[in-house]
């Protein structure tokens, strides 16, 4: 994943950083596996996502702090 930036959970991990550690457990997972819990969390990462989309800086994002904390939620928005 990226860079630790964003709001800090309890252990002192970004809350984007323990999401992105939760998608990869939910891509693991079978669809027949999935809880209601689940879904909801990926529709979070969905909405996440979305949202600081529309706020792409301008110029080379490379080394952004915005990039950063997309790659954090599962997105590489450099691909």
């Amino acid at each position: 994943m990226g860079r630790r930036f964003g709001q800090q959970a309890g252990d002192g991990e970004s809350a984007g950083h323990e999401s992105g550690r939760r998608i990869v457990t939910l891509l693991r997972k079978k669809k027949a596996d999935l809880t209601v819990d689940d879904e909801k969390h990926m529709r979070k990462v969905v909405g996440y996502v979305h949202r600081h989309l529309a706020q792409r800086p301008a110029g080379d994002i490379r080394n952004t702090r915005w990039r950063y904390s997309l790659m954090n939620w599962g997105h590489d928005p450099g691909k």
